[in-house]
This record gives C-alpha cells, structure tokens and sequence, in this order.
C-alpha cells in the first residue's frame, strides 16, 4: 500500500468518525431524558458505524475481490450483533439497577428503613457496579440516619406531651389550693389566717421555682444559656449547696455529710454549676428515708474533678436508671409534692435533666449507680489548677459550644 493511499484511507475514516460522533452527540443530547439502555445502545451503534465506515473506506481503497468483500461484511455483521448484543446486556442490568435505586429512593421518601440487600442484589438482579452500589450504601446510611432522627424526634415529643400534660397537672393543684385558701380568707371562714397566708406564699414559690426550671431548661435545651467559665473551688461551691438545703435536711431528719478534697479546681460557671449540684443533693434530701445520711464529696479521678452525692433512697430499678436524665420523668406519681418540701423545688421532674445539661456544656458528664441503700450521682467535670496570682480572664461560652451539644 502506497502511502498516499493510507493517507487517504486514514482521511475517509477520521470524517466518518467525526460525521457520525457529532450525529452521535446530538442524539444523546435530544434523548438526554432517554433510559441509560437507549444512550448505551446509541454509543455502540455510533462505535460499530465508525468502524463499517473505515472498513468499507479500507475496502474501497485497497479494490479488493467482491468475494472477499462479502466476507469481510459477514465478519462486519457478526461483530456488530455480538456488539450490541452486549450493549443490551450492560443497559439492561444497568437500567434494572437505577430502578432498584429509584424504587429505593421512593421507599426513603416514605419513612421505610432500608436494607443492606440493595447494594448486594437479591434473585437475579445484577451486581451494581462501583459507583452504583456506593450510591446505594448512602442511601442505606441515610435511611438509618432518618429512622434514628425519627425515633429521636418521637421520643422528644413523647417527653414534651408528658412534659406539657406533668406541668399543667402541677401548675392546676396549686392554684386551685391558692384559689380555695383566697376564697376562704375573703369568706372570712379561716380558722388560721397566718396560716392560710404561709401556704399561699409556699404554693407561689413553688410555682416560681417550677417557672425558673422551665425557662433554664428551655435556654439549656435551645443552646442558649450563656455561661462564664472562670476557675472555681468545688469544694466551696458544694459547702454553699450544703449550707442551702441544710434547714430542708434538719425536717426530714437527714444528716448531711461533706468531704474530699479541700481544693479542688475546676474551670466552670459558678452560678449554673451551682445550680447543678443544689439539684443533685436535693433530689437526694427528698428521696432520702428519714433519718438517714446523704453524703458528699469532691475529688479527683482520672485527671477531672468530680462531685458525688450518694444518698439512701433504697436504690433505682436497673431498667429506670436510663430515663432519670429524660426531661420531665418521674416514676412516682405523687411527684413528691408534701408540704413541707414546697418551695424547695419544683416537682416538675426537670431538676435531673437541667443536671445533665449543665454538665455537657461544661464539656462533662453524669453518671448514676446503685449502691448499698442508695444510688450515687457523680458529677464529672475537666479540672484546672491554677494559682491565686495567676487568675485569667472569665471566658464566655453557651451551652451549644460544648463537645456533643445538651441533651
């Protein structure tokens, strides 16, 4: 072959490869919407068309016999078929697999938990390539992120409507106890007057207290509690707390016993920590039997500061021990709501949740575990040392600033 004549052969063949690419383009941009079968089977005719171009081009060139021609056409026809032939079979099993994730797509779109049959096939569909199955492993993720957030966010409304149900039963029993005492009092019907007039202001903190709760949680809750972290002694701030509940202590007969380390440093926010560990030894004065002992103590474990308060209530069903940081939980349907602990605190059944709130903004954690007569709450929280003269700067943070959020 001389070599003009390839030259031209070569010529003939890179036109029909660009006639037939660009037709080629042009319907897979009209049929863009078109299943991936079609566009597959296109792409492959184009091949095989660019490729009967050059040979009948060869062919012509070279003037080779029309016997010869006819068996380079059979060969033409045989390799186009087993061509498309394939191409069928790869669109085919690609398509089945694009619906798969389509039909998978709309079962998300529905609220349904996928499985992991989707990326691995089940029956006769084919295996998913690469690119397919790594699409089908997120969308598995995704639909077990969305039914945990579904089951967070129907746990959450459960706790608000027994919340919302909880505070509207303890807001109702009070004023309807104020609006028989005020009632009475203007009747002129009350025996002790003073009396009427030390219940009343009782009922009022209590409902006081139970507001406070409500509006410290809901700033907790939103991440929206702003706190100044400043380095702090436990071991004063729970002498505080002692001191506080003590007269409650002395009615119920409870003794209150303090101890640990007499400095113990910890960078936090005196007034919500404070708050925090009031809450604790007072869920303890409460539920304490008479005559008993809580006892509590600051200390060290594993490099952080820790509070503990462990208290003789008889100890905690193991199956309830994960619900007393639930916003609003109470197993006692009394709700420990005597006269004599009324505005002391709330009876909201918040007190707990707050706790855990207040201690994950401060970038620690609660924990709670039956001991001998009793549970022990241990508060732990990241300890600083740091020396009178070298007092830095108090540092502004909210809740929504520490590792894992609030609960």
């Amino acid at each position: 072959m001389q070599g003009n004549e390839l030259i031209t052969i070569l010529a003939w063949v890179l036109a029909w490869a660009v006639v037939i690419g660009g037709v080629t383009l042009v319907l897979l941009r009209v049929l863009r919407r078109a299943s991936v079968l079609t566009q597959i089977c296109l792409v492959v005719l184009a091949t095989v068309a660019v490729l009967v171009a050059g040979m009948v081009s060869a062919f012509n060139a070279m003037f080779i016999s029309a016997r010869d021609l006819e068996v380079m056409w059979y060969i033409l026809a045989m390799a186009s078929a087993v061509a498309v032939a394939l191409s069928l079979m790869l669109g085919a099993g690609v398509s089945r697999n694009a619906a798969r994730l389509v039909d998978a797509a709309r079962r998300l779109g529905r609220g349904e938990t996928l499985d992991h049959s989707i990326a691995t096939g089940r029956g006769a569909a084919p295996a998913m390539t690469s690119e397919l199955a790594e699409l089908a492993q997120e969308l598995e993720s995704s639909s077990r992120s969305l039914a945990e957030s579904r089951d967070r966010e129907a746990a959450i409304e459960t706790a608000r409507r027994e919340l919302v149900s909880w505070i509207s039963h303890d807001l109702r029993t009070p004023l309807a106890s104020m609006r028989a005492m005020t009632e009475a009092l203007e009747d002129g019907m009350a025996a002790d007057v003073q009396g009427y007039y030390r219940k009343i202001i009782g009922q009022t903190e209590q409902m006081t207290a139970m507001v406070n709760d409500l509006l410290e949680l809901s700033k907790i809750q939103a991440g929206s509690l702003r706190m100044r972290a400043e380095p702090l002694d436990l071991y004063d701030l729970v002498s505080d707390a002692i001191s506080d509940l003590a007269p409650l202590a002395a009615k119920r007969g409870i003794t209150l016993d303090g101890g640990g380390n007499r400095e113990c440093m910890a960078v936090a926010d005196g007034p919500s920590l404070a708050r925090a560990v009031r809450n604790v030894l007072l869920n303890a004065v409460i539920y304490s039997s008479p005559d008993t002992e809580v006892h509590i103590s600051v200390g060290r474990d594993n490099g952080n500061a820790v509070v503990a308060v462990q208290d003789q209530c008889g100890g905690i069903a193991e199956e309830d021990l994960p619900h007393l940081f639930e916003t609003g939980w109470q197993k006692d349907p009394s709700r420990g709501s005597s006269d004599a602990l009324h505005g002391s605190h709330s009876g909201a059944g918040i007190g707990l949740s707050m706790v855990a709130g207040i201690v994950k903004a401060h970038g620690g954690v609660v924990t709670v575990h039956n001991v001998d007569g009793g549970c022990r709450f241990a508060l732990s929280l990241p300890a600083g040392s740091l020396p009178a003269d070298a007092v830095p700067a108090a540092t502004v943070f909210s809740a929504d600033d520490s590792p894992g959020g609030t609960p």
